[in-house]
């Protein structure tokens, strides 16, 4: 079979690298070539490759952020610089983990890797291929969201955000321009925002602390905060609890 294959790399001479330790594998055909990561989201949903060579750090949007993005589902080999975040690339079941400057032969075992679990997927059935883990989330805090809406990528500073909606499995982002949707959990986003700034009040809403105007009781034991964009946002009991110690109530 041949493999379809996409380079996302910001640096010429590291795609030209690329390229070059790519011509001993006649199966694998380079598609195209993408400098940024929003123009790689969209070249990558559009050709559906089997491979992606992807750098981590890169204009506009990162490496995982473009993962998040991504309506299919290749396999994927990291090319950085940056050793970091080698366990989260493998937490996302990237293929291999790149650490420039790799040798030929290092870059070969990884497409030998790839080649093979390609050549299987292609073999089973789809109901039983891989599931899609690149929303998985890692622990670290995040300082803004990705979203894909349409053919247009939003990055939202987490500092624009008011509060947060869940909507069955997706997310709704309110902020002061509008709102946007995102293919996330609310567990992910409650484990990554920074936790002096925003509180789980409700199963369904998250809300940016200093967003706040007021706290209103509208029954026995119910609550409700309104934010300052005027919307009001239910609170449940344990939510109440957390919110009165994060408030010094």
């Amino acid at each position: 079979m041949i493999i379809n294959a996409v380079i996302v790399e910001d640096e010429k001479p590291a795609r030209d690298l690329v390229r070059s330790y790519l011509k001993p594998f006649k199966s694998i055909e380079i598609k195209a070539e993408y400098a940024d990561g929003f123009t790689g989201t969209k070249g990558i949903n559009k050709i559906k490759p089997h491979l992606v060579f992807l750098d981590v750090q890169m204009p506009k949007i990162s490496g995982f952020e473009l993962l998040e993005l991504l309506d299919h589902q290749p396999e994927i080999i990291f090319t950085t610089a940056y050793d970091q975040y080698a366990l989260k690339a493998f937490e996302m079941n990237a293929i291999d983990y790149l650490l420039k400057p790799f040798s030929k032969n290092r870059f070969e075992e990884a497409v030998k890797r790839a080649i093979n679990r390609i050549v299987a997927s292609e073999k089973q059935d789809d109901t039983v291929k891989k599931s899609v883990l690149f929303k998985k989330g890692t622990g670290e805090t995040i300082d803004r969201i990705v979203v894909k809406s349409g053919n247009t990528i939003n990055v939202i500073p987490v500092d624009d955000v008011i509060y947060f909606e869940a909507q069955d499995d997706y997310v709704m982002v309110y902020t002061q321009g509008g709102r946007f949707l995102k293919q996330q959990t609310m567990k992910f986003f409650e484990e990554s925002l920074p936790n002096n700034q925003f509180i789980r009040v409700h199963r369904s809403f998250i809300v940016r602390i200093d967003k706040i105007n007021k706290l209103e009781q509208y029954g026995k034991e119910s609550y409700k905060v309104i934010m300052n964009n005027n919307q009001s946002v239910s609170v449940s009991r344990s939510g109440y609890a957390r919110l009165k110690e994060k408030l010094g109530l």
